[in-house]
């Protein structure tokens, strides 16, 4: 893969958490070099340890061989150092939290500490790239690369180019995707884009059905499964999303579009208020009680 006559090879992940490791996991797996960078020790401790077990996972499927597992993960090498970790990467992939001030800081400085040519990346579900590309020297560096969760797994890539995305970068990061395996579709850059611009305000409206009594928590979610063919059904969804991440995206919206179907519900917001995010914290709509598969509706909506 090529881009202004240099090939794209060094691969840096900034943010180590569920699609961090993930996006690692993926370019590692299609035999690139990845550094994945957290500010925590730790954080990259837990990743390597969910690659391993995802790759183990892979191994028992007989999608890889064992030898191959340990090539992998030899090609992920992790950095607590921002500038180390970006200095020689063709290709920067940003994503920490779905947090404007966050993002914004994490280019500018990357702005400053990458290659020339390095694009500029980010994993933003929702927020504008044209807004984050211009706290940049080159925004037309600077594209958006939305994964799907779980990344091995989920074969869509949105690749939203911002304003001022050159067509080159953007022809390149969709090439890129397919080397992955993954089915890149290039969008443009308006709030929440296609994927969360239909899918939040479906959530958003299962959780106003719950809030207004039109039904329970698995009564919605088997609807949704039954008569809609869903996998999953929405309330479940937004729990395994992370309802402070669906929040963010709704505000996102309501914000951008400025119209009243946008706006989140208010049980939504009260939840995250409450630190009830969904699996990360334990208890969404669901509670997820260690060594059990099943779904358990949370005690506040029995």
């Amino acid at each position: 893969m090529t881009f202004k006559n240099k090939k794209i090879k060094e691969i840096t992940v900034i943010g180590s958490g569920t699609m961090g490791n993930g996006i690692a996991h993926s370019f590692a797996f299609s035999g690139f070099n990845v550094t994945l960078i957290d500010v925590s020790e730790d954080s990259l401790r837990n990743a390597i340890v969910t690659i391993h077990k995802n790759l183990d996972r892979q191994v028992a499927k007989d999608l890889i061989s064992e030898k191959e597992k340990e090539n992998i993960l030899q090609r992920i090498k992790t950095s607590v150092n921002l500038k180390e970790g970006v200095n020689n990467a063709d290709l920067i992939i940003e994503a920490a939290s779905e947090n404007i001030d966050i993002k914004l800081k994490i280019f500018k400085d990357l702005s400053e500490l990458t290659k020339p040519d390095a694009i500029l990346a980010t994993n933003t579900s929702s927020i504008s790239i044209t807004k984050i590309a211009a706290v940049t020297h080159q925004p037309d560096q600077v594209i958006g690369m939305h994964f799907m969760n779980p990344v091995p797994l989920m074969k869509l890539v949105e690749v939203i180019r911002g304003y001022a995305t050159s067509d080159e970068v953007t022809s390149a990061i969709m090439e890129l995707s397919k080397t992955l395996g993954k089915s890149p579709v290039e969008v443009n850059d308006y709030p929440g884009f296609v994927a969360n611009r239909i899918l939040m305000p479906m959530i958003n409206e299962a959780i106003y059905s719950l809030y207004e009594g039109v039904a329970g928590v698995s009564e919605i979610d088997t609807v949704m499964k039954l008569g809609m063919a869903h996998p999953m059904g929405p309330l479940q969804l937004a729990d395994f999303i992370g309802l402070d991440v669906c929040l963010s995206i709704m505000n996102v919206l309501y914000d951008g579009f400025g119209n009243p179907k946008y706006a989140p519900c208010p049980l939504l917001v009260n939840m995250v208020t409450a630190g009830k995010k969904g699996v990360k914290s334990g208890e969404g709509f669901y509670a997820y009680r260690h060594g059990t598969k099943e779904l358990i509706v949370a005690d506040k909506f029995k």
